[in-house]
């Protein structure tokens, strides 16, 4: 039986961090506004390819490649370094701060795990005045691998000290969540980005419609 985590760490890109204000930098660039979601996806393909034959590339080494492939190489190494800039600027949805608000203010550690850098990351956190919520970030470089594999769910668990059965990953992609469940810890989905919990994947312990009606979800949940 699921029971209430003591520990909560939030997927950051997608699902506390709204990625569309990138689509206007592509278009600086001269290319097209829906050039964001392939690229996006096949950032993340390339990273967990890297990451399933045992390898490791930085957000920045593979984000860079991603768009080097999908431009058709046509854009400039400046160009890039545009649009990657922007991830440091990009905004918060506008249900991320009540979220982690209300987990911390009922005393549950809070956390970030995600792909992205250390810096953007840290940078989006205290421009977006959700820093004072959160107690640890994670990422796939301070780990050294990349989502979904097992153990970085297991890291973040013990930066918050925690055990993963204890701990419960918020996301808005079900292979995020089935990740973390594989991992032995809890899952809370919100259906912002898919709209439908993939039935491939281990079913989550709570979903909301937005990370306000997930958190409040975990909270109900009886302690153990």
């Amino acid at each position: 039986m699921s029971t209430r985590p003591h520990a909560v760490a939030f997927d950051v890109l997608e699902t506390l961090l709204n990625l569309d204000p990138l689509r206007a930098r592509l278009e600086k660039i001269g290319q097209p506004a829906e050039l964001l979601q392939p690229w996006f996806m096949r950032f993340q393909r390339d990273s967990m390819a890297l990451t399933l034959s045992g390898d490791f590339g930085t957000f920045e080494s593979v984000a860079r490649q991603a768009l080097r492939t999908d431009t058709n190489h046509t854009a400039t190494e400046d160009e890039i370094d545009y649009v990657l800039e922007g991830f440091a600027e990009l905004p918060a949805y506008p249900d991320a701060e009540p979220a982690l608000r209300r987990l911390s203010e009922a005393g549950v550690r809070v956390g970030c795990l995600t792909v992205g850098s250390v810096r953007n990351t840290a940078r989006f956190l205290e421009r977006a005045g959700l820093a004072q919520h959160v107690d640890q970030v994670v990422t796939a470089e301070q780990a050294g691998i990349w989502k979904p594999a097992p153990s970085i769910y297991r890291v973040a668990a013990h930066e918050l000290r925690t055990s993963p059965e204890h701990m419960a990953l918020v996301a808005v992609h079900a292979w995020d969540c089935h990740g973390a469940k594989r991992a032995g810890c809890l899952a809370g989905w919100c259906q912002r980005l898919e709209g439908r919990y993939g039935d491939v994947f281990t079913a989550p312990d709570v979903s909301g419609t937005d990370l306000i009606e997930v958190a409040e979800g975990l909270l109900r949940l009886p302690a153990a």
